[in-house]
């Protein structure tokens, strides 16, 4: 007869480096070196302050842009506006409180 005898072996278990669920061959999470463009991974290593910043001056840049022409759109001249009000009154827009109002009518024909 034959006994098998059974040996207790004590295991370490070390978890991956970056949790459960992760492999050791490639990024866990975010932005992996060797796949992503190199100015995105720059930009991931680069202080926050600085990348917001750089966000913020080159919105502001774009916001200032369309203050540079003076000239206004053409939807806001005279002619166009009483052109609107005209179209909005024939077709009776808004009748309650709007153009085509007694009470606009009224103020208009004073």
């Amino acid at each position: 007869t034959t006994t098998a005898t059974r040996t207790m072996v004590r295991v370490w278990y070390e978890p991956p480096p970056y949790g459960p669920g992760t492999h050791l061959n490639r990024a866990s999470y975010g932005i992996g070196e060797s796949v992503t463009a190199p100015w995105l991974v720059k930009l991931a290593k680069m202080h926050p302050a600085v990348s917001i910043g750089g966000v913020v001056v080159v919105s502001s840049v774009l916001c200032w842009l369309p203050l540079m022409n003076p000239k206004l759109p053409f939807t806001m001249s005279p002619e166009y506006e009483a052109a609107s009000l005209a179209y909005m009154r024939y077709h009776n827009m808004n009748p309650i409180f709007g153009p085509s109002s007694k009470a606009a009518r009224a103020a208009d024909s004073h």
